[in-house]
């Protein structure tokens, strides 16, 4: 059974989890390419980067033994709420934390008065991809501050 706990971003918890899934995205992507130049890397590593003062809350997934095995954090991008950071760990996936996960942001959402929720996602994440389409999400424009220096991602919004 999982069950859903809204924590901060400095949670000892969610910076473990979002960790390994920084190490799980340089296994995927790699680092910037040799011949890039280091102004559109730099520009790639603001936009992936997350102002904790526009963090709305952070979500832990945790199993039955108490372990939090997956992790979501929900901000403000303008005047969007966009998802970002989500990580199931390899042992907990397909056990329903990420489902849990993005309907308890559904619910964050609609506290805050949001009409809709946006995310974006890589090129080589296609089970990310998956899941976002088998749970409703409506595939969208590379939106800024992606559209710049990774116009090869996926974005969704999920109308609330």
């Amino acid at each position: 059974m999982i069950t859903i706990e809204r924590v901060s971003w400095d949670d000892p918890r969610a910076v473990e989890l979002r960790a390994r899934m920084d190490e799980e995205m340089h296994e995927r992507y790699g680092s910037a390419q040799r011949d890039e130049d280091p102004a559109v890397t730099a520009e790639r590593d603001r936009a992936l980067a997350v102002d904790p003062s526009r963090v709305i809350t952070s979500l832990l997934a945790v199993d039955e033994s108490g372990d939090a095995v997956a992790h979501i954090a929900i901000r403000w991008l303008g005047d969007e709420v966009e998802l970002k950071r989500l990580i199931v760990l390899s042992s907990a996936r397909g056990k329903g934390a990420a489902t849990a996960l993005l309907d308890a942001c559904a619910e964050v959402g609609r506290e805050v008065g949001a009409s809709r929720l946006v995310l974006q996602t890589g090129d080589k994440q296609p089970d990310a991809v998956a899941l976002y389409e088998k749970t409703g999400w409506r595939r969208i424009p590379v939106y800024e501050p992606y559209a710049a220096t990774m116009p090869w991602s996926f974005c969704f919004d999920k109308a609330l």
